[in-house]
């Protein structure tokens, strides 16, 4: 065989036989990677600012306008007086948890739930600073006394989830601290759910760029001042380790018994009216309130002779402001 022969013919043997079919083969041999492993991997390559599972593109909505959104509002605070109703005849007791990044407009949401409501059924609890003696206690049991009785409401703005966020983030809590929380959270709200508490959870989601817009807009209005504190210009800076610490927490307290619901924050009036109108859509009710007969006033006592001391002898607040 010629020189030139044995030539074309290694040629060939290249063209038919690349170097890569030797790396694929030992590619392929190589032991399937765990599926725990892989889903790890891919919660590690996931962006930081996604908010629990990565959403697709934001689809934007034009914003309500104000009538709109009073008439709506004004319907759903009707629809709440029915819930309440329901809530005292029937004995129900109700636990509703709203967390989120600082100015994400929970207490906007909060104020809207109550603004039609009894204080006696529906109350807000909003607890502080744990005390020396809380500290030294098991950690849910400064939240377990304001728990609701039959026929109460209690909306918590923020709730033992702090352990999650803040005092993770801020260090206020141990490591081992930390891990017991998540491993006795699930339980403590399964139990919570098996004693007869309807328990919902309300994560609100807000943009950095519109969360920067609302400190920036606290920081000029004298009204709003005192709700940025040294804490929340802290959390401003910590952006990313929250968004850990809440994707951590989702993935040990999004249970089955007692989901997180996510309310797009951004624009308020829509995470009002979604929020409001999603809380009565998961409570089952019935209007007690229109089949009773119509309430009738008793007429009053006729007049005895009683007379009444002066008036001008009652210490009467000054009329700075009249028509």
């Amino acid at each position: 065989m010629s020189d030139q022969e044995e030539a074309k013919k290694e040629e060939v043997k290249e063209v038919t036989e690349p170097e890569e079919t030797t790396e694929i083969k030992t590619k392929a041999k190589e032991p399937k990677e765990p599926k725990a492993a892989k889903a790890a991997k891919e919660v590690q390559a996931e962006p930081v600012e996604a908010e629990g599972k990565p959403p697709k593109k934001k689809k934007k909505y034009p914003k309500i306008s104000e009538e709109a959104y009073l008439q709506e509002l004004s319907k759903l605070h009707i629809e709440l007086v029915k819930l309440q109703e329901w809530v005292r005849v029937k004995g129900l007791k109700v636990v509703v948890l709203f967390e989120g990044r600082d100015a994400a407009g929970k207490g906007g949401v909060i104020k809207r739930i109550t603004e039609p409501l009894s204080p006696r059924i529906a109350r807000v609890v909003a607890l502080g600073t744990p005390t020396e003696r809380e500290k030294t206690q098991w950690y849910f049991q400064r939240y377990v006394p304001h728990l609701p009785a039959a026929g109460e409401m209690v909306l918590m703005d923020r709730s033992w989830y702090n352990r999650a966020g803040v005092e993770r983030v801020m260090g206020f809590c141990t490591e081992e601290e930390y891990q017991e929380f998540l491993r006795s959270c699930p339980e403590f709200e399964r139990m919570l759910v098996r004693s007869g508490i309807i328990l919902i959870k309300y994560w609100f989601s807000v943009s950095d760029e519109e969360q920067e817009k609302r400190f920036l807009s606290r920081t000029k209005d004298p009204t709003k001042q005192w709700k940025v504190s040294p804490m929340d210009l802290e959390s401003r800076m910590r952006w990313e380790d929250y968004s850990r610490a809440k994707d951590a927490m989702f993935a040990y307290t999004d249970i089955k018994q007692v989901p997180w619901y996510v309310v797009d924050a951004d624009v308020k009036t829509h995470a009002r009216l979604n929020c409001i109108s999603h809380l009565l859509s998961h409570i089952p009710y019935e209007d007690l309130l229109t089949i009773k007969e119509p309430m009738k006033l008793p007429p009053r006592k006729k007049s005895s002779g009683y007379v009444r001391p002066p008036i001008e002898e009652q210490t009467w607040v000054p009329a700075k402001y009249h028509g």
